[in-house]
């Protein structure tokens, strides 16, 4: 399958997880900016799929990327952005998202599992109380220490400023 394959609409991934619940498959959510994909991202990733059966990662659109970072990102496209995180081996669908945070998607699909950093605070993530309504777990994942999208992009701002 190609990566631009698991690009999903929202109704499309509704549909693939009303057939994941008929055949008892747990479903697991995340999402994120994604914007220059890095180790932390991958290490992220990977430790969100072994949480369930499928993993489904919202992407911030552009718009909604520039309001939470700021008019200078994100710095690589929407469309490129949401194909490399689908191009990963352990994501099953990936799902752009217009709103600053995924509260629309997280109760559309009701994850059996919703994944953050550990960066967030447990009365931060949204969208936990809708998962925990429904017996769902909430999971947060460690970061990997120095790794950030804003540490790269200061780094090369710091190696190519003249």
């Amino acid at each position: 399958m190609k990566a631009a394959e698991k690009i999903k609409t929202l109704e499309e991934l509704e549909e693939i997880r009303r057939k994941a619940r008929e055949e008892g498959l747990r479903l697991v959510f995340t999402n994120g900016c994604f914007d220059l994909l890095h180790i932390g991202h991958i290490r992220y990733l990977e430790a969100s799929r072994l949480l369930g059966d499928i993993l489904m990662v919202g992407v911030n659109s552009d718009g909604s990327v520039m309001t939470i970072k700021g008019l200078l990102r994100p710095v690589t496209h929407e469309s490129e952005r949401l194909e490399l995180v689908a191009a990963l081996h352990c994501v099953d669908y990936v799902v752009p998202f217009e709103t600053p945070d995924p509260l629309s998607v997280i109760e559309t699909l009701l994850p059996d599992v919703l994944v953050k950093g550990a960066d967030w605070a447990p009365k931060d993530i949204v969208g936990a109380d809708v998962v925990a309504a429904r017996g769902g777990r909430v999971v947060r994942i460690p970061l990997v220490p120095g790794i950030s999208t804003s540490a790269i992009i200061d780094r090369i701002v710091a190696r190519f400023h003249e």
